[in-house]
């Protein structure tokens, strides 16, 4: 038996994400203007271009799920097929779609064994022509019908509201690759992070000092995302006790190399039981500019177990990105490119309610280095 042929083939019927949200990636068809399809469309081909930079790209998880480089080679011919259909949406009146099998093409084209240079530079040319493609449909165009060989009828905005839950349930089918490839652009540039980021603005201060206020002193806090440890000295000399911890290889041996007695930690997997007081839960957690590089459908989870391993009353300091969407990026101390996921205040709210806490504070303010929004948070674990 081949590994391909330990693939199940995807038999389902997917356009009921036309009316409802997708539970597993989170796309919400309803959500999405046909105006931003394009834009989707692009920073979307930037994931599948970073994680196809991973040394393991072509490993699979397990035999029945594909490989990253798999899924990218999928992706790139989806934005194929979608730019055919749609063409000829716009060309013709009411085509009837070629039938595509995925898991057929997948097989005789050896997704496995391509080249993921050549594929991330096929995948980006094949999104940005689809991306034209959107781009160019006339105002009243978007209703133009077209028909699938099962009989599915789409509209050119429904076949392109249908295309985007496509690409993005594939990058939330690699979200791990997209943790790694994150986590790998701070440990080729942890040493340049920590020392750009050495003195702490003056917002930061005055942060630590109301989350050292609402813990109390003595308070036990773990610190997710320590880096390069500059926000735990603050949290010490505010006269907290703090567990250090990063998901990054680079920073923790930064932390101990300098003495500290940190744990490399991912707060969506790992045991978040506190080692040195085992059984006893959190005065507070500390989360500084870290949860942003969590994708939006695991945020939850991570607040939740975040709020298991607290203390009822305890507290929790935290900061986003402010924006819609998600993104990748090089800008700033950090040269490869890291994923961030941006979030408006009321979503937020809304999450970390339901996940345990009680928002007490959350404010928008404008970072000091860069005009970029952020959104300050102060919680309560509920009682």
């Amino acid at each position: 038996m081949t590994a391909e042929s330990e693939i199940e083939p995807d038999t389902k019927d997917w356009t009921w994400v036309l009316d409802r949200p997708c539970p597993e990636c989170g796309f919400d068809a309803t959500a999405v203007t046909v105006d931003r399809i394009p834009e989707v469309v692009r920073d979307n081909a930037t994931t599948w271009e970073a994680v196809l930079t991973l040394p393991d790209v072509a490993v699979r998880p397990d035999p029945t799920t594909w490989s990253p480089l798999e899924y990218s080679c999928h992706v790139r011919d989806v934005h194929r097929v979608f730019d055919l259909r749609v063409g000829l949406m716009l060309d013709e009146d009411e085509p009837t779609f070629a039938n595509w099998d995925q898991d057929e093409t997948a097989v005789a084209e050896r997704y496995a064994e391509q080249d993921p240079a050549t594929v991330s530079e096929d995948l980006l040319a094949a999104a940005e022509q689809v991306a034209e493609r959107y781009d160019s449909v006339p105002p009243g165009a978007w209703g133009r019908r077209g028909l699938r060989s099962n009989g599915s009828e789409f509209t050119v905005e429904s076949i392109g509201l249908y295309h985007l839950h496509d690409i993005v349930h594939h990058a939330w089918d690699v979200r791990s690759a997209v943790v790694r490839a994150t986590v790998e652009a701070y440990d080729a540039s942890a040493a340049g992070y920590r020392d750009a980021a050495a003195i702490a603005p003056e917002a930061i201060r005055r942060r630590v000092s109301a989350f050292a206020a609402a813990v109390g002193p003595g308070g036990r806090v773990l610190e997710v995302g320590s880096a390069g440890g500059r926000d735990v000295v603050l949290l010490e000399e505010a006269g907290l006790d703090v567990r250090c911890t990063d998901i990054t290889p680079a920073f923790v041996e930064m932390l101990r190399a300098a003495g500290r007695d940190a744990d490399r930690l991912d707060p969506l997997h790992d045991d978040l039981d506190d080692p040195q007081r085992p059984g006893t839960p959190y005065d507070g957690v500390w989360a500084n500019a870290c949860l942003l590089h969590v994708a939006r459908t695991d945020l939850p989870v991570v607040l939740g177990r975040l709020a298991a391993a607290t203390r009822p009353g305890g507290v929790l300091g935290l900061s986003l990105k402010q924006g819609d969407g998600d993104s990748w990026s090089t800008h700033g101390r950090v040269d490869g490119r890291r994923f961030f996921t941006y979030w408006q205040p009321e979503p937020l709210r809304a999450v970390l309610e339901a996940s345990g806490w009680q928002v007490d504070s959350l404010t928008s303010e404008r970072g000091s280095e860069t005009e970029q929004l952020w959104l300050i948070g102060q919680a309560s674990r509920l009682r």
